[in-house]
């Protein structure tokens, strides 16, 4: 009898371990899939300010046009930006940030050369909200690389690398955007 007991404690514990171990990887595994739904929708807001801003950009064109030729090129660049915002990966989001960037500065430059424009109230609302979208963005990025930064260290670290490889995830690519930090625009006259 007394072996009887000592084998239903022995089967208990055993029981508890197994189900703390189960308790356990579940939990490691839900904070893989958080992180990567969490950077997924970071990215998803990232693509949202990015489309907004090469909206703007196209409506700034239009609002200078008729102070500088700009050739055709530059508005279809805008428009495959646009429309590749919306599947880019990390790196292609470098890509069109990088690209981006450069249309703005020439915008800039174009406005700078011309007085009358830099008073324009439509010209100046558009870059304000340039501005605001940029700090967005920047956020944003921010955020995304703190996800990514916690999900590759769980994929590095023992012992979640053992469960996180198990379910085949791959680390997570950083946003770099690298002249962002370099050169941010000049968006004030």
């Amino acid at each position: 009898m007394f072996e009887g007991i000592i084998l239903w404690i022995v089967l208990g514990v055993i029981t508890l371990i197994v189900i703390g171990l189960i308790l356990w990887i579940v939990g490691i595994y839900n904070r893989f899939y958080t992180l990567k739904n969490s950077s997924e929708a970071t990215l998803g807001q990232i693509r949202v300010a990015m489309k907004k801003r090469l909206d703007m950009i196209e409506q700034l064109l239009g609002a200078v046009k008729s102070y500088a030729k700009f050739e055709r090129e530059t508005f279809e660049r805008v428009t495959a930006m646009r429309t590749s915002v919306a599947t880019a990966s990390p790196g292609d989001l470098n890509k069109v940030e990088a690209e981006s960037r450069s249309l703005l500065g020439r915008l800039f430059a174009v406005a700078e050369n011309y007085p009358e424009l830099k008073t324009s109230t439509t010209v100046t609302n558009l870059m304000d909200s340039i501005k605001g979208l940029e700090d967005e963005i920047a956020r944003q990025r921010y955020t995304y690389n703190n996800i990514s930064q916690e999900f590759n260290t769980m994929l590095d670290t023992i012992p979640s690398n053992f469960i996180g490889r198990l379910i085949g995830l791959l680390k997570l690519d950083y946003l770099q955007f690298e002249d962002a930090i370099k050169t941010p625009p000049k968006i004030e006259f």
